[in-house]
């Protein structure tokens, strides 16, 4: 079988599968397992990677009154994949190629091919995704395998959690500017591992919040986490970011309990690492009860010094598991 993603949380999938031999093409996001980024590239976007999160969406914005997609896919290597699976999404036409164009460039194929969408919004949604494409691919006593383990994991934490004595207040902020509260899985996610999300929406898009309702929210615990951005795209807008009026009076800050996350590697794409998510939160939000469960590089605790606004300096200590 010829396997053709154009999702990187697909990506994850196929290879969580034992499929990697059969990937033929990826888009230019997908990036890991780290073998799958020696497979032809089929889709391009049009966002330069460099662009702060404001200009990013005004690029997108932009997009959306506009006869064009913010994607290209090659047609060329298209052909030359000649995939008998298409893996791609409909879920957000920001993060991937929509699956309407996926199917408009796959006229082009000689072949039959099949188109699969995949949809998820909830963990248990995530979790549906690989037994599909187990389906799709003859791989379902392996993607039953693959749910099972992480669904262990996933019971695991929220049974720890079940016993915190408290439940702090969390946000999870999806971009930066504007402010947007992380909503599909996410405030899920924060549930299970024991605190509160009082601004995401369970099992809808993430949406645009003023500041002032951060504010007024007065998170204990801040989690920034971009979405598509890895911890050192987001660290170059943090110093900036703090310059909004009542940043030093959140708890989180007062408290160093503010947080930026590698977003497409365990918060954003909702593949196999959505649960390794789960369990980076589950340590943030309680580190009393949870252990030796955040990977090395993918959280940056982060600590501000308002004695000297001027010549405000920003101390950033890699999250390693505990032994």
């Amino acid at each position: 079988m010829r396997i053709l993603s154009l999702l990187p949380s697909a990506t994850e999938i196929v290879y969580a599968l034992g499929l990697g031999e059969e990937l033929v093409g990826i888009s230019h996001e997908c990036d890991y397992p780290p073998e799958a980024q020696t497979k032809p590239i089929i889709s391009t976007s049009d966002i330069a990677p460099t662009l702060r999160s404001d200009e990013v969406h005004r690029a997108v914005n932009s997009h959306k009154h506009s006869a064009h997609s913010l994607y290209r896919i090659d047609e060329r290597l298209l052909q030359q994949a000649s995939p008998d699976v298409i893996l791609t999404q409909e879920l957000c036409s920001v993060c991937a190629v929509p699956v309407s164009q996926v199917r408009e460039a796959a006229r082009i194929l000689a072949g039959p091919c099949q188109i699969v969408s995949l949809e998820p919004q909830t963990l248990r949604q995530i979790l549906d995704t690989i037994l599909v494409v187990g389906e799709v691919t003859g791989r379902e006593a392996s993607a039953r395998e693959v749910v099972h383990a992480l669904e262990k994991r996933i019971d695991r934490v929220a049974s720890m959690a079940s016993s915190a004595r408290t439940h702090p207040r969390v946000f999870c902020m999806e971009w930066m500017d504007p402010v947007m509260a992380g909503g599909h899985w996410i405030p899920e996610m924060v549930r299970l591992a024991g605190g509160t999300d009082g601004l995401g929406q369970d099992g809808r898009s993430s949406t645009v919040i003023a500041w002032e309702q951060v504010v007024e929210y007065s998170p204990e615990v801040l989690v920034i986490a971009p979405c598509g951005y890895k911890i050192p795209r987001s660290m170059v807008e943090v110093d900036r970011f703090a310059s909004r009026p009542g940043w030093y009076n959140l708890p989180a800050v007062r408290n160093g309990r503010v947080y930026i996350a590698d977003s497409p590697a365990y918060f954003s794409r909702p593949g196999p690492r959505i649960v390794t998510g789960l369990e980076i939160l589950a340590q943030i939000i309680h580190p009393e009860l949870f252990s030796e469960l955040i990977p090395r590089d993918s959280v940056v605790k982060l600590v501000w010094k308002e004695d000297e606004p001027s010549e405000r300096q920003r101390m950033a200590e890699h999250f390693m598991p505990l032994t």
